[in-house]
């Protein structure tokens, strides 16, 4: 049996057909063809499959697609404004926070919501922000960094 889904991906209207198992990272991935949602480990623990619901982090992983009903999901792919990307996209490669890649849309997103609820948030309340996204590649330390340069651009904008 399969459930119609109406909900809002990027700003943009879905209305698709789900089977009641599929997780939201299923259908952004599968059904709605926006890969840059990445599966890491499938438990909720590694953070790759980060997305925001209504604005809050979420692992994709973890929901059930239906859950998603009525709800705002913004995926990686929803960062860019008119060809413009967003300024911790932006911050991390200036900041070589970028390495395999295969973590980074999850910490954009965590980024991302953290510095629309705190706008100057501490290095402590960027690193427990980002404690639910791995990366085996950086650090942290060149992530954190870019975080406090996205910081400061977003508060000149």
């Amino acid at each position: 049996m399969e459930y119609k889904l109406n909900f809002s991906v990027n700003q943009q209207p879905v209305d698709i057909l789900v089977e009641p198992h599929l997780t939201l990272l299923d259908v952004l991935r599968d059904n709605l063809v926006l890969t840059g949602t990445k599966e890491g480990c499938g438990t909720g623990d590694c953070g790759a499959c980060t997305v925001l619901v209504d604005g809050e982090p979420v692992c994709a992983c973890l929901m059930l697609a239906v859950e998603a009903e009525g709800q705002e999901v913004t995926t990686v792919e929803g960062l860019v404004t008119n060809s413009e990307l967003h300024p911790v996209q932006t911050a991390l490669i200036v900041n070589g926070g970028v390495q395999c890649g295969f973590c980074t849309p999850g910490v954009l997103l965590s980024s991302v919501a953290l510095l629309t609820r705190n706008p100057q948030p501490s290095e402590a309340e960027i690193r427990e922000a980002l404690a639910g996204n791995l990366c085996r590649c950086t650090g942290y330390d060149k992530i954190v960094r870019a975080v406090q340069e996205a910081a400061k651009e977003i508060e000149h904008a």
